[in-house]
């Protein structure tokens, strides 16, 4: 098995968890090619020096992992696009679907980066409907005070923002708000925990 790395921005993680983080979506017209990348540092300086800054990427860069067998992996050379570092692989759009279907277990986030100008996910029902993503995480630290139950209960509801923003959370310093790190990281322990509580498929990504 080999594994591969491929910097992504917000929305194209949004489209990875739904397809429940075991295929990537397809290539749009204007995008011929797919590119993983053959080492994290490569996918880091994508993903920390380019996607934070960019719009369409929802200033966010994650780092995603996968693993492609050896033999199916063979078809294709590896390509020099810079440095030594600089290594990827050139997958053909059409040819994406089967690169999916030969990924071994789920992608899994390994880093997460952030730039000013991040909004992240907004729910759009139950106690978190439309608020941001700061005020989320605020939300989150009232409810866990008043009602264990309802906080697990947002948890299930609002997976896909709970999953999306997870990292922006655990990094942010909200003590501007009231919320000094001790505290934060508290309640990352106990989202983690309603998580795994749920028995969500997905599991959230490390925090670093």
């Amino acid at each position: 098995m080999t594994p591969l790395f491929r910097p992504v921005g917000f929305h194209e993680l949004a489209l990875l968890w739904d397809l429940g983080m075991r295929a990537f979506p397809p290539r749009l017209a204007h995008q011929p090619i797919f590119y993983p990348v053959t080492n994290l540092e490569y996918a880091t300086q994508i993903a920390r020096d380019w996607n934070t800054r960019d719009e369409a990427s929802g200033f966010a860069g994650f780092v995603t992992q996968f693993t492609v067998p050896e033999f199916y992996l063979s078809k294709f050379e590896p390509r020099t696009v810079g440095s030594s570092l600089h290594q990827e692989y050139w997958i053909p759009a059409e040819e994406l679907s089967a690169f999916s279907d030969s990924i071994q277990g789920p992608i899994v986030v390994r880093a997460a980066y952030f730039g000013e100008s991040f909004k992240g996910c907004v729910p759009q029902e139950f106690g978190l409907k439309d608020m941001s993503v700061v005020q989320q995480f605020i939300a989150m630290c009232k409810t866990w005070d008043y009602s264990r139950m309802d906080f697990v209960c947002e948890v299930s509801t609002n997976r896909k923002a709970m999953y999306l923003n997870f990292l922006f959370w655990a990094q942010f310093d909200f003590s501007d708000v009231g919320i000094e790190p001790p505290q934060r990281d508290v309640i990352i322990g106990k989202l983690a925990e309603a998580w795994e509580f749920n028995h969500i498929p997905v599991p959230l990504p490390a925090t670093i």
